[in-house]
């Protein structure tokens, strides 16, 4: 792949590099349909396991338990550094099969795993460098496997690039006596290994990444585009840095126009402005919008509340909290990207097989209700408020039986009741029938449950009976004249 051979593809459009044109993107009807996914962080990070995948970083970085941790558990990091990992990240255990079979089994409907994290390490064969995982560690083509298996069993495949933060994830390591060392070149692992910017969050802010890098930034993302045609791409938030405006623009042109010969669609998932509306899908990391969007969006978190990747310190999330907040976002015109981590040797976690099978479970009851279903003409309703923006996740949210969620499908709105009602009388304000938004009510019923379920309406609230506890969300199928 070529700066070339990519503005070729460019020329050829559909789509130009400019801001106007990739504004006239829409995208693709089936993402529409797309309501849950899993992301999946694996990569040389999870052999070491410690803490969380920026321990590549960290472990560079004085004064941090990361540091001291490496230097006690492996050596000091001039002996052993973060190279020294790949040859034990062996993945002697790796079956993409029955890694789709567990997303199938969650009722996901697509999968992305991370290509390229921050530290610079390719999870697929590459022309561009050799510290891949075709070439080292595995000796597997990993991500591409990972795909061939999902879209074998109907997923939707994407892939995500995190190399933009590559540019200042190791530089710290130049700090000291470490195996950070020049001379660095173009496909070294450790390369470019710059300074930090004075703040990360600052997409002006220097030092900021130099051109020689964002045309390896560009030539990496469209080989990983052309090889392993993902109908979805995801990136972090670094792609909104100032300098890289020019070259994420010709990306975005390059995916949408290969995607148009190819005549699937694209997406691209994006993060804190770093494309203008309408251009590319918003993505709202470990958090969630407040209220329902004309727009389509998404919702990114983890089974785990303090890492992406694996470590045996994980604090996983409860199940149930995960459907309510996959529930609360479909309401509003989002989808969920939910991450689990693989272990090193390629196998996942006992808590994170739980958790995927039990939401799983769930949707195979209550399924109908979330992948065709569109957002009624107002989410919800209830006391229980949701923050919104980034990072706003680490409270559980103290959802009760006055919570609830709506979907709806011609001819029908779904009530997702948020809490058990102690009473068993489920008492929906916004079906009521002075509140105008649904027509008559003919039946209802409750998801899994044979028969109807008791109800009644006044101007006041549609009253429904249904005395089931459970730690799950229950949702009832609201049949009207509409």
């Amino acid at each position: 792949m070529s700066l070339k051979e990519i503005g070729e593809v460019i020329r050829r459009g559909p789509f130009e590099d400019t801001w106007e044109s990739l504004s006239a993107y829409e995208p693709p009807e089936w993402y529409r349909g797309l309501k849950f996914g899993i992301f999946i962080h694996w990569g040389v990070y999870s052999v070491p396991a410690y803490a969380n995948e920026w321990y590549p970083r960290s472990m560079y970085m004085r004064g941090t338990r990361e540091f001291e941790h490496h230097v006690k558990t492996w050596g000091p990091q001039k002996d052993f550094g973060y190279k020294d990992f790949i040859p034990l990240f062996t993945a002697d255990k790796f079956d993409p099969a029955a890694w789709a079979d567990l997303f199938c089994r969650a009722g996901a409907q697509y999968v992305i795993p991370v290509g390229e994290h921050h530290d610079g390490f390719q999870m697929y064969k590459s022309a561009l460098s050799h510290w891949n995982a075709a070439e080292m560690g595995p000796k597997r083509d990993a991500v591409p496997e990972v795909l061939s298996a999902c879209r074998e069993r109907g997923l939707v495949g994407g892939v995500s690039s995190h190399r933009i933060e590559h540019w200042f994830f190791l530089g710290h390591g130049r700090e000291f006596d470490s195996d950070i060392k020049e001379p660095l070149g173009k496909g070294d692992l450790y390369w470019p290994s710059m300074p930090d910017p004075k703040d990360l969050e600052d997409f002006t802010a220097e030092p900021g990444p130099s051109e020689e890098f964002l045309n390896d930034w560009l030539e990496r993302t469209c080989e990983m585009i052309d090889r392993m045609k993902p109908r979805i791409l995801y990136f972090n938030w670094w792609i909104g840095h100032k300098k890289a405006e020019a070259h994420v623009r010709k990306m975005a042109a390059y995916y949408y126009n290969r995607a148009a010969e190819w005549g699937t669609g694209a997406v691209i998932n994006y993060k804190h402005g770093a494309f203008p509306s309408g251009a590319a899908v918003p993505d709202v990391e470990r958090g969630q919008l407040a209220d329902m969007k004309p727009y389509l969006w998404q919702s990114d978190t983890s089974t785990a509340l303090n890492s992406w990747c694996y470590t045996p310190e994980n604090v996983f999330r409860n199940p149930g909290s995960l459907v309510r907040d996959l529930i609360d976002i479909v309401s509003k015109n989002g989808r969920l990207l939910l991450n689990a981590g693989p272990r090193a040797d390629g196998t996942f976690c006992e808590e994170d097989v739980r958790i995927l099978t039990a939401i799983g479970d769930w949707l195979k009851v209550n399924g109908e209700a979330v992948y065709p279903a569109r957002p009624f003409r107002v989410f919800g309703e209830g006391p229980t408020n949701v923050a919104e923006g980034f990072f706003t996740e680490g409270k559980e949210k103290p959802w009760c039986h006055e919570d609830f969620r709506f979907t709806s499908v011609p001819g029908a709105v779904y009530v997702f009741a948020m809490g058990s009602a102690p009473d068993g009388k489920y008492r929906v304000v916004s079906l009521g029938t002075d509140a105008g938004l649904a027509g008559n009510v003919r039946r209802v019923t409750r998801l899994g449950a044979p028969g109807e379920a008791a109800w009644r309406r006044d101007g006041d609230s549609l009253t429904i009976l249904d005395d089931l506890r459970s730690d799950m969300p229950v949702v009832f199928r609201v049949e009207t004249d509409d």
